[in-house]
Parts: structure tokens; sequence; C-alpha cells
């Protein structure tokens, strides 16, 4: 696939996979024999996997070590795990702090009309 079909497949724009690639992120995208990248479907794997971690909250930085320590083989299979697990505990609290200020809203929605006619009812009483 080219980069342009790449980039809509994925919604993501072509700059990004240039810089992603660029960065590390993403490995060598082959090239065809014009020198223009072929993506393929390892590399589309990618793609989604650095989209799923990254809308997940995980860090460039994380994402180019795991990255980094695939390349380099199966001795890095633990320190890959535990990347993971130390991203995991993160977005876990995140997502703990994100339920509370759902439940905020939630009570703050619930009866909200019932507060808000009482404090007009005081303030027509003025």
């Amino acid at each position: 696939m080219t980069i342009a079909e790449v980039s809509k497949k994925f919604n993501i724009p072509a700059d990004t996979l240039r810089y992603y690639e660029r960065i590390g992120l993403l490995p060598p995208i082959r090239r065809n024999e014009s020198g223009y990248r072929d993506y393929d479907k390892e590399d589309e794997d990618w793609i989604y996997y650095i989209m799923a971690m990254r809308s997940a909250g995980i860090s460039v930085e994380s994402l180019i070590e795991y990255l980094t320590l695939f390349q380099a083989g199966n001795d890095t299979i633990p320190a890959r795990k535990q990347i993971l697990i130390e991203q995991r505990k993160l977005l876990s609290e995140k997502i703990n702090g994100m339920q509370e200020v759902l439940d905020r809203l939630d009570r703050k929605i619930d009866g909200y009309e019932e507060r808000i006619l009482s404090y007009e009812g005081r303030l027509k009483k003025r």
C-alpha cells in the first residue's frame, strides 16, 4: 500500500506516518523500485498497534522503547512485558480518575432540575 492509502485507511496524516518512521516508532518501511514507501500487512499491524496504544494515552517514548526491545529479539520479552504492565497500571489509574469524574457528573445531573427550580424559587422571593 502507498502512504496515501495507509493514511486514508487509518485516518492518520501521511506526515504523521513519516514522523513515526523517522523517530523509530515504526520499523523502516520497505521502498518500491521508485523509492516510494510500500506498506505491507505487518506495517499495517504496527500502525494499528501504535494508534491503539496512543489512544490509550501511552507515550511515544514508551512505544519507541518497546519497539526497540522487540527488534532486539526474544531475550527482551521480560523487559517488554514490564513496559506493558507499567503502561497498564497508568491506564488503569487514568480510567479510575475518569470514572470518578463521570460519577460526579452523574450526581450533578441527577436532581439538577429540582435544584435549579429550588434556587430560582429562592431568587423570585427576593
